[in-house]
């Protein structure tokens, strides 16, 4: 927050569109420094500065450290952006995750077949079942000024078949939203495990769903590479807007 109301200022990492600033450093050292007093015999994966630790093949448990997911919101001073924390087996099976709303001091929590809680209440997914009456999330990769899979054509594909379509910026928040039920069906393409598995475990622990884009629980989800995270009753029919397209049914009026 401190961060926030300075003058803005970031870097370019990969791209035009793919930000850094020294909020997201600070944050990072900050706690992957917590981490590693706590447990010295964790991998850490962190976003800015990579791996620190003991090697990712020797130990059983691995943190996934998002410093600032939503720096571009941030950089821009606009107030969605979170700091998400997650613990793992070294398949990406989440064991405990924690994503932090600085900005309205939303704390959502998770662990593995304990349940999910938002500021110490309990989470629970939406009960909606008719893709017509839903409300969608989705974001969009650094790269989608030259990546042909950009997402756009997914956008389009879920605008006509639900009540509107999202994009907040802040894939932890976007799951976290989905497992409060403010939100019933979250997609996305190339995102990275820090962005997505304290988030994706809120989502199970608080009853609903997740798979890659064929409806398959696998790595290829659990990474963030193609994710779909539903409450549950309309994770078929938004793989059928992801596997149709243009074919897929239509809401009636």
């Amino acid at each position: 927050r401190s961060y926030y109301a300075r003058p803005r200022q970031f870097e370019h990492k990969k791209s035009s569109i793919d930000l850094v600033t020294q909020a997201d450093r600070d944050s990072e050292k900050l706690v992957v420094g917590s981490l590693r007093d706590a447990f010295p015999d964790h991998h850490i994966h962190g976003e800015e500065g990579g791996g620190y630790g003991p090697a990712p093949e020797v130990t059983p448990y691995h943190w996934y450290v998002d410093p600032l997911d939503g720096t571009t919101n941030f950089a821009h001073r606009l107030p969605i952006f979170s700091v998400s924390i997650a613990l793992t087996d070294p398949e990406l099976h989440p064991l405990l995750g924690v994503v932090y709303n600085p900005m309205h001091e939303q704390c959502f929590t998770a662990i593995r077949g304990e349940g999910a809680w938002l500021n110490g209440d309990p989470l629970h997914v939406s009960t909606t079942d008719n893709l017509g009456q839903a409300l969608a999330c989705t974001g969009f990769s650094y790269d989608n000024w030259t990546n042909p899979t950009n997402n756009i054509d997914h956008f389009a594909h879920f605008m006509s078949r639900t009540q509107g379509v999202r994009r907040l910026g802040s894939a932890a928040l976007d799951l976290c939203f989905v497992a409060a039920g403010q939100l019933d069906v979250y997609w996305e393409r190339n995102t990275n495990p820090w962005d997505v598995q304290a988030g994706l475990l809120c989502v199970l622990e608080a009853g609903g769903h997740i798979t890659d884009h064929e409806g398959q629980i696998n790595a290829t989800a659990l990474s963030g590479k193609r994710i779909l995270a539903t409450n549950g009753l309309l994770h078929d029919q938004a793989l059928t807007v992801l596997t149709q397209g243009d074919a897929a049914p239509r809401p009636t009026a």
